[in-house]
């Protein structure tokens, strides 16, 4: 497949700094490194966003992530590998993903459960974070954007 333009952060460069200030400010709101690529690969993978399972399964490695739990996080409530924090995280990860598919976005169970085990901070960073990884799913959709991508 053909990529139907280059990638849009490095035409409008201006739009950098807006995005690392989001990226440093989630990343530095108390949620470990290694469940906010969980989240950002889940979201990807339900938007089948190749670029960033490519690049966040790299970033995850690098954060001390282990295959065995990168192969599994498609399937994460049938594997023993992630905790409980993870869970409610990943489960919150899908619902804001998949907004269009129940009335109720994000229930009041998966959000009392990542509550049980994230400060309001950090829920606002794991809502900020997954948002943005949507957002560089559908970026990267509409425009073929092929992995692997050098985005810096």
């Amino acid at each position: 497949m053909q990529a139907r333009l280059d990638n849009p952060a490095t035409l409008l460069p201006e739009v950098l700094p807006a995005i690392n200030i989001i990226y440093k400010t989630t990343h530095s709101a108390g949620v470990p490194a290694r469940t906010l690529e969980l989240v950002h690969m889940r979201a990807s993978q339900i938007n089948g966003c190749g670029v960033c399972l490519d690049m966040g399964a790299r970033k995850a490695k690098q954060s001390g992530e282990t295959d065995e739990r990168l192969f599994a996080v498609a399937a994460w409530r049938e594997t023993p590998y992630f905790t409980d924090a993870e869970r409610a995280a990943l489960a919150l990860a899908e619902a804001v993903t998949r907004i269009a598919d129940r009335p109720e976005a994000v229930s009041d169970e998966i959000w009392a459960d990542a509550a049980k085990h994230y400060t309001e901070k950090e829920l606002a960073a794991l809502v900020l974070w997954i948002a943005v990884s949507n957002m560089f799913n559908r970026v990267n959709a509409a425009v073929r954007l092929q992995a692997p991508v050098n985005f810096g």
